[in-house]
């Protein structure tokens, strides 16, 4: 089985595949083939498990690849604080293609960048909650209470885990962006 972690994107989605290196029967990373083109995008090994925010820009492809029998989880975070990170990165990333010639076309540069950053969660939440509607196998994790989340997790999909050592990751803030 696959599990695919779709997310806005500085949600915990770093920390949730560090604590995810302490399961031994998945293999698992983070935007591991976000480079690659066509159906070797989406190859990915089985047992394993991903995240990668820009998958949520890629879920006809990913329905039509692993449809219902992949595990997915829905990563996500409270809009103001993700939105915030994101401001502190708005001159690269993701957000930079949704807000420059990307998605959101000739957004003029004065937009406040908190309200640009609060429609692209919204956005990426809502494309996420519709792709899920008929999957069985898929849960909500919240980086506010990722620990519980996370057992939780570790339940539905089998896994073999350290436990312990994986809900250590979550005391660690991985990929923080500068304050």
């Amino acid at each position: 089985m696959n599990v695919f972690v779709l997310c806005t994107g500085r949600c915990g989605s770093s920390t949730f595949i560090e604590a995810c290196h302490h399961i031994t029967n998945f293999t698992s990373a983070h935007e591991s083939r976000s480079s690659l083109l066509g159906a070797e995008r989406l190859a990915y090994p089985a047992q394993h498990i991903e995240a990668d925010n820009r998958l949520s820009w890629l879920l006809g492809r990913l329905d039509a690849t692993y449809g219902d029998t992949a595990f997915y989880v829905h990563l996500q975070r409270n809009h103001p604080d993700t939105a915030a990170s994101f401001v502190k990165r708005y001159a690269g990333g993701i957000i930079k293609a949704y807000r420059g010639s990307g998605i959101i076309m000739g957004l003029p540069e004065s937009t406040d960048p908190m309200a640009v950053a609060l429609d692209y969660c919204n956005t990426v939440d809502s494309n996420i909650r519709a792709f899920l509607k008929d999957k069985t196998h898929r849960m909500d994790v919240h980086l506010e209470t990722a620990r519980a989340d996370f057992q939780d997790f570790c339940e539905r999909v089998g896994a073999v885990v350290d436990l312990p050592a994986a809900l250590r990751e979550f005391d660690t803030r991985h990929n923080a962006s500068a304050r």
